[in-house]
């Protein structure tokens, strides 16, 4: 009776201290999660508040008491937002879809095909992660420039079609297909590129579909690049227009206003993490995975 006492007084004490370490961990990541969406929350908060409203408050207020719907008139009224999105839209889905296909075909020819000096061109090739983008955003802009592509679609979209990273981590997918299905295809007579697109890519789509929405992500955020090769305001990318809407539009002072735009602005990132999210953790587990 002694020893099923002690195991016994020994599983409880376990299960206390499993029950302590739980409660430490949740609480810690309640307290991360509040962390990083507050900046969020207060975000669509002052949003909803009027100009008057947000200026008398003394002490931040966490709540609306007259929310108003004014801010986000104003953000399309005041400034062409509509044609920031519109402009956005448009390049953020022809170097998404341009960058897929250029990635892709890269990945295959590096992860399956035989040709001399593959394994020293990849090393040459992953190489360049090590340069800063500054550098490469010099080296861009002279190109672009030289070539009188500034203030056009073509130069703006032109530098964003290709990621070494993402070639990589492509890449590391295509290796984990058996070569056997590879093999048992060429002797059906399957031509490499059917075998590409009916083969690999259904096989590694999560990872297609993760690479494609961080692409989305990453347009969509693009600021750097924009405010250097366009000053044409037919050409203003949304993250260049909060620039001229802080400048030009509402005024320095008009936070609600300008956080009203943020949200139209950020909404779109947001539905799209949303609706895909299952899709990103699979496809980052599986660029993880081996085997």
């Amino acid at each position: 009776m002694d020893n099923r006492e002690q195991t016994l007084r020994a599983e409880k004490n376990a299960r206390a201290v499993k029950t302590v370490k739980n409660i430490v961990i949740y609480a810690f990541l309640a307290v991360w999660g509040l962390m990083v969406l507050f900046p969020f929350y207060w975000m669509v908060l002052t949003s909803f508040k009027s100009y008057a409203s947000y200026n008398g408050e003394k002490i931040p207020k966490f709540y609306v008491t007259d929310p108003t719907f004014d801010n986000f008139m104003n953000a399309f009224s005041q400034v062409p937002l509509g044609r920031y999105l519109l402009n956005t839209f448009v390049f953020t889905v022809v170097t998404t879809f341009v960058m897929v296909i250029v990635i892709t075909l890269a990945a295959f020819a590096f992860s399956r095909l035989e040709f001399k000096g593959r394994d020293l061109l990849f090393t040459v090739f992953l190489s360049m992660m090590m340069i800063p983008g500054e550098l490469i955003v010099i080296t861009n802009f002279v190109t672009i420039t030289n070539m009188d592509m500034r203030n056009t679609f073509s130069g703006l979209i032109l530098p964003s079609v290709m990621s070494v990273f993402y070639v990589y981590l492509l890449r590391e997918n295509f290796a984990q297909v058996p070569d056997q299905l590879y093999y048992a295809a060429k002797v059906d007579g399957t031509s490499d590129l059917k075998y590409l697109f009916r083969v690999m890519l259904p096989i590694c789509r999560p990872t297609v579909v993760t690479i494609i929405i961080l692409k989305v992500i990453e347009c969509w955020n693009s600021y750097v690049w924009p405010r250097l090769i366009t000053d044409d305001k037919n050409y203003f990318l949304v993250s260049n227009g909060i620039q001229e809407i802080r400048q030009n539009g509402f005024g320095r002072e008009n936070i609600p206003a300008m956080m009203a735009a943020v949200v139209v602005i950020s909404l779109p990132l947001i539905i799209l993490f949303l609706i895909f999210r299952r899709q990103i953790m699979a496809g980052v587990s599986r660029g993880g995975t081996k085997g």
